[in-house]
């Protein structure tokens, strides 16, 4: 039942893989997801998730999780001989979330669990690039935070109006 594996890359990260394999797991089994599905977790440094940040999404600046979905495999010939659908990776800036936790009175395990969680949704071509895709998005996550027991309330963004 789903592959999911943690490369932490961050010297002295904690890290509750238990919870946050559970909230993958719990977030992946709503979705009609293979059960033979894979994905990666890495935790890394500021300057890496920056270096991704400014890479692939042109922003300049560390962030929290970034997700690298991966492209659709191709057909396989014979299902027997397929390799495990393989969902992407997700990349937490641990020294950011750390911060993060600290700033907003969050332990830092229950950060760690939200992000996943809201990884593991665009992996999943969850978005918050809309109203709509935000309210879509959040009622899903904030009912995963609840069955993961993270008291976290994500506030919504504003989005500007564009006849304004």
């Amino acid at each position: 039942m789903y592959t999911i594996d943690f490369q932490i890359d961050y010297e002295g990260a904690q890290v509750p893989i238990e919870r946050m394999t559970a909230a993958i797991r719990d977030t992946l089994d709503g979705h009609e997801v293979s059960p033979d599905s894979a994905l990666t977790v890495v935790i890394a440094g500021d300057a890496y998730v920056r270096d991704l940040n400014r890479q692939f999404r042109g922003v300049d600046a560390a962030t929290d999780v970034l997700s690298f979905p991966a492209d659709a495999p191709p057909a396989p010939l014979n299902a027997a001989d397929a390799e495990p659908p393989y969902l992407g990776d997700l990349i937490i800036a641990y020294p950011y979330t750390a911060h993060q936790a600290a700033e907003f009175a969050h332990a830092l395990e229950d950060e760690l669990v939200l992000l996943v969680i809201h990884g593991t949704l665009h992996l999943l071509s969850y978005d918050h690039d809309t109203p709509e895709h935000q309210d879509e998005m959040w009622s899903e996550q904030a009912e995963l935070l609840t069955r993961a027991n993270v008291p976290i309330v994500v506030p919504r963004f504003t989005f500007e109006d564009e006849n304004d």
